[in-house]
């Protein structure tokens, strides 16, 4: 397995990473089952007359046109289009989606954004039959079952979790039971099992019901979504059961690593899915332990140790993925995996059945299971609230994450053979060393993480004796109109990009959190910040506090009993080597940009400047108040993302930065940052970066040099 992970690896650099030959200008394209309408877009994979395949990206004109496409599969339907192939974004920062590596993961060639499109013809095929019954099934949900009770019948019954709470989906991940809803090897087991039974108990010789199963399970592979685990498990099953058929004995390790093989062979980018690495490297867990399992007659120390192995071999390949596991997991799977898998599952598969047949009968189980499950949601909501739910030390570096790998299998031996001691050492050594190596770090470091259009700056101190996180970044949020054009999962800057910046960094306290001002571009994500990080104090400029945009922000910090203070002009504090002051406001009345908090940071001949959003009238005062004391700055956060109405003539000139950066967003509305206040800079040889075109900025400062990332 561990070849063919190599050679698909080298397949993909040589062959899938070259430059195709270009895209004529109207070309037919056929839509894959691997699609999703989300507010005004639908998004998903087609293949085009080449087999390449693409990620097309269409816009729809109206409500009307959305509705249409919403009431059929769009599976194996082909589409004459006009339109752009266009590169993806990079990511924000390291830590960050990269849709370039998604789109490799899934084989594609790029994104296209369709212009125009014409209908020509809907292939009939086994896969587009299957994939309109799974269309049928999830309307079928949506219209028979309660609002309550349809994401989870959807996730357990045909592998779709679009429509799951967002909270109720991190309270999963908390406590570690995410692979619940996705349809995995248990539940091919199940389905495997039930119509077996089925078959054998209706009088069906087991010859004819084997055969009958080979075909099944295919089948209930598409519909449940197609996803990795799936076909890892189906066809494993399926060559177990061939092979028996014919009365060949084949290993169920050497079933596994055919299946590999023959995923791989079909599907190289594969190599790179999530789902796909932790499917085979739990399925391998349990298939090399058998030994450890068999030991304990008591199923519910078996329960234990089976979850138990299953998280310590992932564990590294977790933190490489998401930078932190749960702790909790290993007992909360004891309970939750025999719940969903005995219980809820097969009576979801009992009521979408009896909802076909009689709609009084299933309304009437529905009246008794709904409070039943809204009551255990509200439990794994309360238990994912309880303190030390999660361990999460940062994306350790790749020696590390090998080395804490070899470690799991060494200690696996030892517990095989009853040495209890050596594997903890062995287990518990590259442990320590990934939680503690991300704060083995002597230079101070300033981080201007790439928002879009708006501000974020992470500053931690060496060996992490303080971190200091200004603004969250957010986004201006203007009046939608038009319902139909919302999108079901909104666009969140401070979960979706700076919430991963710390994780991946292992920053799991934050000692000061600064809101310069009450803009929705430097504190809408906030809250959503505080949900993830840690938060020992949270400073706001005075008078902020009854603006609409902090509502979120304080309501969560009172939750989270996080204390809440005004600064300003005076304020003053130490860390070893590096001072901070506050240089401005120097009043209580709150008037917008003006008085956004002015940060200014000293470590020996390194001066650095932060000034949120300050306008003119905000430069003109601090030129007035500090004068020659904020000459030859070192650096500069420009205020007002480069805007007209900051960086004046003679604050500039006084200032002289030797860096100052823009945090602006890409091609954004406001053509941030102005090409005359850029000009200004340069205009002097002042250098400038801008988060928007250079990304996330990087400046390190080690005694009395700097250096920028």
């Amino acid at each position: 397995m561990i070849v063919f992970g190599f050679l698909s690896y080298f397949f993909i650099v040589t062959f899938q990473l070259t430059d195709s030959s270009p895209l004529p200008s109207t070309f037919p394209i056929t839509w894959s089952s691997e699609y999703k309408i989300n507010g005004q877009k639908l998004r998903g994979f087609v293949k085009t007359e080449t087999d390449e395949k693409l990620y097309v990206v269409y816009t729809f004109s109206s409500e009307e046109e959305k509705s249409f496409y919403e009431t059929m599969s769009l599976t194996g339907r082909t589409y004459l289009v006009q339109g752009e192939l266009i590169a993806p974004l990079p990511p924000a920062h390291a830590y960050a989606f990269s849709m370039e590596k998604y789109l490799i993961s899934k084989g594609a060639r790029g994104i296209y954004e369709v212009s125009t499109w014409t209908f020509i013809e809907e292939k009939k095929t086994i896969r587009s039959f299957l994939a309109k019954q799974r269309h049928y099934m999830k309307k079928h949900i949506e219209k028979t079952f309660p609002k309550s009770l349809v994401a989870e019948a959807q996730a357990l019954l045909i592998g779709l979790q679009d429509q799951v709470d967002h909270d109720l989906q991190r309270a999963y991940q908390k406590l570690g039971i995410t692979h619940i809803f996705a349809i995995s090897g248990l539940h091919v087991a199940f389905v495997s099992w039930l119509f077996f039974e089925g078959l054998l108990r209706i009088g069906v010789r087991k010859e004819i019901a084997t055969l009958v199963l080979l075909i099944i399970l295919p089948i209930y592979g598409v519909i449940a979504g197609g996803a990795p685990s799936v076909w890892r498990a189906v066809s494993v099953v399926e060559l177990i059961m061939l092979m028996r058929y014919f009365r060949w004995h084949v290993f169920i390790d050497d079933a596994l690593a055919i299946s590999f093989i023959c995923f791989v062979l079909l599907e190289p980018g594969v190599i790179y899915q999530i789902g796909f690495q932790l499917s085979y490297l739990a399925a391998v867990s349990l298939v090399y332990s058998a030994v450890i399992f068999r030991r304990f007659a008591n199923w519910l120390i078996r329960s234990f140790f089976i979850t138990f192995v299953c998280q310590l071999l992932v564990y590294p390949l977790l933190l490489h993925h998401f930078y932190e596991i749960s702790i909790s997991s290993f007992l909360a799977n004891i309970i939750f995996v025999p719940l969903f898998s005995f219980v809820i599952l097969p009576f979801n598969m009992t009521l979408f059945v009896i909802s076909i047949l009689s709609k009084p009968v299933a309304k009437a189980l529905f009246d008794m299971y709904e409070p039943l499950r809204i009551w255990l949601a509200k439990f794994i909501l309360y238990l994912q609230d309880l303190p030390f739910q999660l361990w999460s030390p940062g994306k350790p570096v790749i020696w590390l994450i090998c080395v804490a790998l070899i470690s799991v299998l060494a200690g696996l031996y030892f517990i095989e053979i009853k040495q209890y001691g050596k594997f903890a050492v062995v287990i518990f050594i590259p442990a320590l060393c990934i939680h503690f190596l991300p704060m083995l770090f002597s230079e101070t470091k300033l981080t201007f993480l790439n928002v879009g259009q708006g501000d974020c700056t992470v500053i931690e101190l060496p060996f992490r004796r303080a971190v200091y996180v200004i603004d969250s970044g957010g986004l201006l949020r203007f009046e939608q109109q038009d319902i139909w054009k919302t999108s079901e999962s909104p666009y969140e800057v401070g979960r979706q990009v700076v919430v991963p910046f710390l994780k991946g960094k292992g920053i799991r306290n934050i000692d000061i959190f600064i809101v310069t001002h009450a803009d929705a571009d430097h504190v809408e994500g906030a809250e959503e910040i505080l949900q993830e990080i840690n938060m020992h104090e949270i400073h706001l400029t005075p008078g902020s506090m009854d603006k609409p945009v902090m509502r979120d922000l304080l309501m969560e910090a009172k939750k989270k009993k996080v204390p809440v203070k005004e600064k300003m002009k005076g304020t003053a504090w130490r860390i070893g080597n590096t001072s901070f002051h506050y240089l401005w406001p120097r009043d209580t009345l709150y008037e917008g940009n003006d008085d956004s908090i002015v940060l200014y940071m000293q470590l020996g001949l390194f001066r650095a400047l932060l000034t949120g959003d300050l306008e003119e009238h905000g430069e003109q005062e601090l030129l007035h108040l500090y004068n020659k004391k904020l000459a030859n700055m070192t650096l500069l956060k420009a205020g007002h993302h480069g805007s007209k109405t900051s960086s004046i003539e003679p604050f500039v000139e006084l200032l002289r930065p030797e860096l100052t950066i823009f945090s602006a967003g890409l091609n954004n509305r406001y053509r941030h940052p102005h090409k005359e206040i850029v000009e200004r800079f340069t205009s002097r040889h002042l250098s400038t970066l801008t988060t928007g075109i250079d990304g996330t900025i990087e400046v390190r400062i080690r005694k009395n040099s700097w250096s920028v990332q």
